[in-house]
C-alpha cells in the first residue's frame, strides 16, 4: 500500500499514543478501557509495564494485551490492546523526566509509520509536555502539530478545535448551545511574534486548506468561514492598527475571488456569539487564545484538537498533561472518548471523499 493511503477495511484500529507518561495520558486511555468505553480496534501505543502499574494503582480492571502492527488486534470487555515503546526511565505521576523525551517521540513516530503504511486507520494523541520535550533534548520543539507537520513532510497544516456536536459532518458550528469550529492562522508563538506572523500568504494558505478539509473531512460542500481580525474592533479603519487593512482585508479578497465563502475581519469579542455565527462552518482566529478560550468555554473536555492538511488523519484531547490530577484517578476522559470516536469518522470520510 502507498505510503499514506488509508486501506478501505473498516477493521483498521485506530491508535492512541499515551503520551506524557507522568500526565493523564496513560490513565485516561486504562479508564476508556475499564468502562468499556474504548470503541473496538482501538490501540494504545506506550509502555505496557508503567500502563500496567499504574492500573493496579487505580484499581482499573483492564487487562492488556501487548500485538504489533499488522497483527489482528484483541478485543473484549476490559482489554487493552497495547502496541510497545519502553520507557527510557520509570515515570511516576506527576513528575517529569526529560529522560523520557524521546519515548513520548517514540510513540508518536510508531503511530505515524502505522498509519503511512496502512496498518491503522487513524492516530490519536494525549497530551505531551512541550517543555519536557524541549529539555530532554528537543530545543525547537513546538508542539504536536508542527512535529506532524515536519514528521509527514508537507509545508503546512491548520490547527481545529471543535466542540462535541460541532465534530459531526455537515454539522453547523452554532446551533443555540455553543457548538464550535475554531481553526487557527498561528499556533503556539508568544504573543509578541503575533503580529509578524500574520501575512497575506500565510492567511491565504491557511484559509485554503481550512476549506479544503472542511470539504474532504468533515463532507461540508461549500463551508462558510468566518475570520477575526488581530487587533481590538478588527483595527477600526486602521485607528487600532494596520494588519486588517494591508494583510487580512486584501488576503480575504482574494480567497473570494478563488470561490471560497469567506467573510471578515470581524472584532474578535462579539463574532462568538449566535447572530454573527449563524450559517457559519468554522472560525478563524489569527493566534491560539483569541480563539481557543472561547472553544474551551463553551465545551472544555468535550472537545477535540484536528489536523488539518496531514496525509494521515490525527486528532487530540482539548486539555494538557495536568499534572495535579494524574495518578488520582479524577481526570474525566470525555475529551479523549470524543477524539477516538471523531478519528474513525474522520477516517470514513475521507474515504468516503477519495471513493468519489
Amino acid at each position: 500500500m502507498a505510503a499514506g493511503t488509508l486501506s478501505p477495511d473498516s477493521a483498521l484500529p485506530v491508535v492512541v499514543t499515551t503520551g506524557e507518561p507522568a500526565g493523564i495520558g496513560p490513565e485516561l486511555t486504562l479508564m476508556l478501557a475499564a468502562q468499556g468505553a474504548l470503541p473496538a480496534k482501538t490501540v494504545a501505543i506506550g509502555d505496557p509495564k508503567m500502563l500496567r502499574q499504574r492500573a493496579a494503582a487505580l484499581t482499573l480492571n483492564v487487562t492488556l494485551v501487548t500485538c504489533a502492527p499488522g497483527d489482528v488486534v484483541p478485543s473484549g470487555s476490559g482489554v487493552l490492546p497495547v502496541w510497545p515503546v519502553a520507557l527510557r526511565e520509570p515515570a511516576t505521576p506527576g513528575h517529569l523526566n526529560p529522560r523520557n523525551a524521546d519515548y513520548v517521540l517514540a510513540t508518536l513516530a510508531l503511530a505515524v509509520q502505522a498509519c503511512q503504511a496502512g496498518h491503522a486507520a487513524a492516530m490519536v494523541t494525549a497530551p505531551l509536555h512541550k517543555g519536557v520535550i524541549i529539555e530532554g533534548g528537543h530545543p525547537g520543539f513546538t508542539g504536536h502539530t508542527e512535529w506532524l507537520r515536519d514528521a509527514c513532510g508537507v509545508d503546512e497544516v491548520v490547527m481545529m478545535l471543535a466542540t462535541d456536536a460541532a465534530l459531526h459532518a455537515s454539522a453547523p458550528s452554532w446551533q443555540g448551545s455553543g457548538d464550535l469550529r475554531v481553526a487557527l492562522v498561528t499556533t503556539h508563538l508568544p504573543l509578541r511574534h503575533v503580529a509578524d506572523a500574520i501575512t497575506f500568504d500565510r492567511v491565504t494558505r491557511i484559509s485554503r486548506l481550512l476549506a479544503a478539509d472542511l470539504q474532504r473531512q468533515f463532507g461540508i460542500a461549500k463551508p462558510c468561514i468566518a475570520v477575526c481580525g488581530l487587533n481590538p474592533h478588527a483595527g477600526e479603519d486602521g485607528h487600532l492598527g494596520r494588519e486588517e487593512l494591508d494583510i487580512i482585508i486584501p488576503a480575504l479578497d482574494a480567497l473570494r475571488a478563488e470561490g471560497i465563502d469567506i467573510h471578515g475581519p470581524f472584532p474578535a469579542d462579539t463574532l462568538f456569539t449566535p447572530r454573527h455565527l449563524a450559517g457559519v462552518d468554522a472560525v478563524l482566529a489569527m493566534y491560539h487564545d483569541q480563539g481557543l478560550a472561547v472553544l474551551k468555554y463553551a465545551g472544555f473536555g468535550q472537545a477535540a484538537n484536528i489536523t488539518l492538511g496531514l496525509p494521515l488523519v490525527r486528532t487530540s484531547v482539548d486539555h494538557g498533561t495536568a499534572l495535579g490530577l494524574a495518578g488520582k484517578g479524577v481526570a474525566d476522559p470525555g475529551s479523549l472518548k470524543v477524539a477516538i470516536a471523531l478519528a474513525r469518522r474522520l477516517a470514513a470520510q475521507r474515504l468516503s471523499a477519495a471513493e468519489i
